[in-house]
Formats: structure tokens, C-alpha cells, sequence
């Protein structure tokens, strides 16, 4: 049995989340509260399973994995038998690596909690300050992710052709976190369309922070 270390609102998390639902891979959900108790990812319990102190972790039998990128391309090798997160070809492959890592590799990283927390803690910003931040960096990488996607034929009712993947995992949480901060997205209609199209399926739904058991 598959076990996901997990917190509601990590956006890492919630695309591991989609990911072992498009596979339709059951699993037990282990919430790690990232703010309660000083951050329960913090304990020296947590740190002896994920030496960074970050969610998501996925057990696997007697192994556990770390960061998400690795984990859901693990899931594609591990589990073959099920619907599959990146396409076949070694070129289409690499265009959505290459879409998944703008969010998972360039946005997300300079935009987490515990960036967030340095900015307001150890460097004083104030709110507007790091709002700007987010709001900032959110605007550069969408804006580029939207012309990968609106100038590439291979882009269809999702992120690559029309079943989603392993971009898709990756772009609805950031979009998701872009809304909670205000971040405006009239400017990016493909990936809007994209968001439209992966809201209502069942993999996407259930995934979503509102939907789990740790949900506030």
C-alpha cells in the first residue's frame, strides 16, 4: 500500500495527489501540518523520513521517496499498468518535463511557505512587500508557460494532447496558489482553458486542498 506524507494546501503535494489518482493508484494520506506545533515537518520524527523537512514523502513498501517531480515519474515506472503521466516519445517527453519544471523548478521554489516565512520573518517585508513577490515571480513564469503552451501544436484540451499528465499535476496547484494571492490570470488564456478542462474530473477534484481529511 502506497502511503502520501501530505499537507492540504502544499502545492507539491497536491500534485502528487493528482498524479496517484490519474494512475488510480490507491493510497493512505499521513498529513504533516506545516504549521501547527512550530510545523510538524520540522520534528526530528519527520526529518528521519525526509531529511529536507518537506512534503510531500511517498512510501512505497519498505522505500520512500522524495520530491515531487521524482515521485510522480516513479509512479510512470513503478506502476506501467496504469495510465501513464508523460508520453512515449523521448521528444514529447522532454516538452512536458520541460512545461512541469517551469512551475515545479521556476515558480514554486522562490514562492513556498518556508520562502515566505524568511521574507516576513528574517527580512521584515511587509504583506504588500511579499505579495509583490509572489505576484512577481507568478506573472514571469506564467507568462512564459502560457506561450510554450498557446504556440505548440501538440497542446490540446490539456497540457499535452488530450489526456492529461504530468504538466497538468503540476499547473493546477500553481494556479490554484496564484488565485489564493490574488495573482491576476486574464492574461493567460490557454492555461485558463486547461484549468477549465481539468476542474471537473474526478482525479483533479479529489485532489484539490478542500477535499482533504486536513483540509481548514
Amino acid at each position: 500500500m502506497l502511503a502520501l506524507y501530505t499537507y492540504f494546501r502544499s502545492s507539491a503535494a497536491y500534485r502528487v495527489r493528482i498524479a496517484l489518482n490519474l494512475k488510480g493508484l490507491a493510497y493512505d494520506s499521513l498529513p504533516i501540518h506545516l504549521v501547527k506545533d512550530g510545523g510538524q515537518h520540522r520534528s526530528a520524527e519527520y526529518r528521519a523520513i525526509n531529511p529536507q523537512a518537506l512534503v510531500p514523502s511517498l512510501r512505497d513498501g519498505e522505500h520512500t521517496l522524495t520530491q515531487s517531480l521524482a515521485i510522480m515519474e516513479y509512479l510512470d515506472e513503478a506502476y506501467p499498468d496504469t495510465p501513464a503521466l508523460l508520453p512515449r516519445s523521448a521528444l514529447e517527453r522532454a516538452r512536458v518535463r520541460a512545461l512541469a519544471q517551469v512551475v515545479a523548478c521556476e515558480i514554486h521554489p522562490i514562492n513556498n511557505l518556508r520562502v515566505l516565512r524568511y521574507l516576513s520573518d528574517d527580512l521584515a517585508v511587509t504583506e504588500a512587500q511579499k505579495t509583490a513577490w509572489y505576484q512577481h515571480w507568478v506573472a514571469e513564469g506564467l507568462q512564459a508557460l502560457e506561450a510554450m503552451l498557446a504556440n505548440h501544436p501538440a497542446t490540446g484540451q490539456f497540457c499535452h494532447g488530450e489526456q492529461p499528465g504530468l504538466a497538468d499535476c503540476c499547473l493546477i496547484p500553481q494556479v490554484f496558489n496564484a488565485q489564493r494571492f490574488g495573482c491576476p490570470l486574464d492574461a493567460y488564456p490557454t492555461i485558463g482553458r486547461i484549468v477549465q478542462a481539468c476542474a471537473p474530473l474526478p482525479a483533479f477534484a479529489q485532489a484539490a486542498p478542500a477535499a482533504q481529511a486536513d483540509a481548514q
